[in-house]
């Protein structure tokens, strides 16, 4: 892991999960566990909205930990609507220690490293349905939760739900806010793949 960033997961794997946030992030390990007793790797399909913000969070982070557990899972995510990689969760993932390469202006492509070696994670908007099936649909927010009732190539449908961010768009608590959304969903993503990190001990 690249140094800034590995400072930051030290002290992301010291944050407690509440015990209501644990009933359903364990729902969610046991699908990966599940799919990993079989041979096959599970994809998890982390959807919000407009694909700019939680969804690509929960990815980046989700993907991060499967590497630092070395856990075999492919994590994507997507959208109901098409916009781009908001910029704010963009510098938050910088502030968290991630490299970051981005790439064209509308939409833009955003290469995200977590170390030196490692394929980058690439991350811009994209639809819910862009992702290889079959997959688990893992809801990042309400509204999309509440406005997909069906998602046809989903095995289950896990829904994480966080608050959002832009809440705090253009005021003074807008970085604090963008990096503690960040820092919670990555506890949570290194909560079940450490649980299942130690399963395989």
């Amino acid at each position: 892991m690249l140094a800034k960033l590995n400072s930051t997961i030290e002290q992301v794997l010291k944050i407690p999960i509440p015990d209501n946030r644990k009933v359903i992030l364990d729902k969610f390990k046991d699908y990966i566990q599940n799919k990993l007793e079989i041979g096959e790797t599970p994809r998890l399909n982390f959807i919000c909205t407009h694909n700019s913000r939680r969804s690509q969070f929960s990815q980046i982070w989700a993907q991060t930990a499967a590497a630092f557990f070395a856990i075999d899972v492919e994590c994507f995510s997507g959208g109901v609507e098409l916009t781009a990689f908001n910029e704010r969760a963009v510098a938050s993932i910088l502030r968290c220690g991630f490299k970051v390469e981005k790439e064209g202006e509308i939409n833009p492509k955003y290469s995200v490293y977590y170390d030196t070696k490692s394929k980058p994670i690439v991350a811009f908007s994209k639809l819910f349905d862009d992702t290889p099936s079959p997959f688990a649909a893992v809801m990042a927010c309400a509204h999309a939760d509440e406005n997909c009732p069906f998602i046809p190539a989903a095995e289950c449908r896990i829904p994480v739900r966080y608050d959002d961010p832009k809440a705090f768009d253009d005021t003074a608590l807008e970085a604090e806010k963008y990096d503690e959304r960040s820092i919670q969903i990555a506890s949570e993503m290194f909560y079940v793949l450490r649980n299942l990190a130690n399963k395989k001990l």
